[in-house]
């Protein structure tokens, strides 16, 4: 008979014979009281992502439904042009990944695309940046890029990147995604790289294709220019969930990864997660464990340590769904509650030595949530020592970092999952995007609309109009340095910060002429544009 404490340790696992992931909550010091509390909440957490699935409107700020779990198994979709649109979009994606790697389609200037540059930002971008960086093989087909920001430098570094391959500009693809068409910050990304082969002397349309909205301005624009190809983003499914649409597949498969493994992987956590038992479901375990941990209220920080440098990106993906679906201020009653889960992290064991300090010795304001994977590597390993190998060390390490956190009594829980692998990596991301829906109905609140994002943008434009107005400001009374306080009246706003904080960026950057006279500290700097 095992020994009690064996019995302890093994109710604390929850293993899923399927996907082969397993999760273990005994660090988490939650007493069996805890754990009955928020289990008998799940019957009505089931029947919400049930009614999710087969179509209910989850989006009521824009009337959409979220449909990211049709798109790993079409069955689900509530109509037959879905289910359509959703397969025949993959069966493109393929075709289209395989006539490229066949040369069949290539650019005007080179022999074949050797390398693909991603330009997209938020859940256009860090979908596939983490699934391409857990997948990618040292021989693929396509060198794989990301433009995710309006960072000039930034820009200028990627196509240094670009230039510095064999294939350089002319035998690069570049793939604009972007739903609505008019994020801004893809915008820019795009027409700085259209820019980029124009001074090159190349045809930017003939190795450009849009993942978009149809009829966006961006589809639009496609259209016009005569872009290679498009394909398709629909209304009902959010960007931070759309890994498994061709936001994520068409880069993954210019890059060679199995894409109907990544799906499957994805579709068969999916079933295991729709199990109506919260304590052999992994996603209803694992959102049951951060509601427990943070006493659903954000109460704790996740500190996420992934024992695997392929994983090292999980941490910003997470961010980004984690924080952006349960940060919210209101809850579904329209109550202000201020719901969230702070989210940081990197790898193991590299970052055990930054901040495991602090974690076990300092401020008691988090959980950790290792991920573990029991591969170490595809082929054999060498040993470091007699009977020891590297992998052997990393699992030493986690194992070592685990107990010192137990030791002091600090909160953990373990994900454990096979391997790397396309199926696994899918698994992953469908087990996280379960468990952040769930955990959003634990606490009352809508995890499908992001309306601080949206406040993110409209303040932004904002600033970009004002910008127009104090440009003109200057450019009408050319010679005449005029303060903060000045230019502040003459475009009738009391923002004096956004004010000052603007022409200071301008004068930098030597915007139209603009230049800063005297010490730039808003009480003192006083702007110009001299005269000619």
């Amino acid at each position: 008979m095992p020994s009690k404490s064996l019995v302890e340790y093994a109710k604390g696992v929850v293993y899923d014979p399927w996907t082969r992931f397993a999760l273990d909550l005994s660090g988490l010091r939650a007493g069996r009281s805890d754990w009955e509390k928020i289990e008998s909440r799940f019957p009505a957490v089931f029947d919400a992502m049930e009614s999710l699935e087969k179509g209910a409107i989850a989006n009521p700020d824009e009337g959409r439904q979220v449909g990211h779990y049709w798109l790993r198994d079409a069955v689900l979709a509530p109509t037959a042009e879905m289910r359509a649109a959703i397969t025949t979009t993959h069966d493109r994606i393929i075709r289209f990944a395989s006539a490229v790697h066949a040369s069949e389609v290539r650019p005007r200037g080179a022999s074949r695309f050797s390398q693909l540059v991603l330009v997209g930002i938020g859940g256009s971008a860090l979908g596939p940046l983490l699934a391409a960086a857990a997948l990618s093989k040292p021989n693929a087909p396509m060198v794989l890029h990301v433009a995710d920001n309006t960072d000039p430098d930034g820009i200028d570094a990627l196509l240094g990147r670009v230039a510095s391959h064999p294939a350089g500009l002319a035998g690069t693809l570049v793939a604009v995604i972007s739903k609505s068409g008019g994020t801004k910050e893809t915008r820019n990304g795009m027409l700085e790289m259209r820019a980029a082969f124009e001074a090159a002397g190349l045809d930017f349309a003939s190795a450009a294709v849009a993942v978009t909205g149809v009829g966006s301005e961006l589809d639009k624009v496609a259209v016009r220019d005569g872009w290679l190809d498009r394909f398709p983003m629909w209304d009902w499914v959010g960007g931070r969930t759309s890994v498994t649409s061709a936001v994520g597949l068409l880069p993954l498969a210019l890059i060679g990864v199995a894409t109907r493994d990544f799906l499957a992987g994805a579709a068969a956590m999916d079933a295991a997660t729709r199990t109506r038992d919260p304590k052999v479901n992994l996603a209803a375990r694992l959102a049951a464990a951060w509601h427990v941990a943070s006493k659903g209220v954000g109460a704790r920080d996740m500190v996420l340590l992934p024992y695997k440098d392929r994983l090292e990106l999980i941490g910003r993906y997470l961010q980004q769904l984690i924080m952006e679906s349960l940060g919210k201020e209101l809850d579904l009653q329209g109550r202000a509650v201020h719901q969230g889960l702070t989210v940081y992290g990197n790898k193991g064991s590299t970052d055990q030595h930054a901040y495991v300090q602090q974690l076990r010795d300092g401020v008691d304001n988090f959980f950790v949530l290792f991920i573990e994977v029991l591969e170490d590597r595809q082929g054999p390993s060498i040993d470091v020592e007699p009977g020891m190998t590297s992998g052997d060390y990393l699992s030493a390490f986690f194992q070592g970092t685990r107990r010192a956190l137990h030791e002091n009594k600090r909160r953990t829980m373990t994900l454990t999952m096979p391997d790397v692998s396309p199926g696994s990596v899918g698994a992953l991301i469908a087990l996280f995007e379960r468990a952040t829906g769930y955990y959003a109905t634990l606490v009352g609140i809508n995890a499908y609309h992001q309306p601080g994002v949206e406040a993110g943008k409209k303040a932004a434009t904002s600033v970009l109009t004002l910008q127009k107005a104090l440009f003109a400001v200057l450019a009408a009374k050319r010679g005449k340095a005029l303060n903060v306080k000045q230019l502040a009246r003459a475009c009738d706003t009391k923002d004096v910060e956004t004010v000052f904080i603007t022409m200071r960026h301008a004068a930098m950057n030597a915007r139209f002429g603009i230049e800063l006279v005297g010490l730039p500290r808003p009480d003192e700097a006083r702007f110009m544009i001299r005269r000619q």
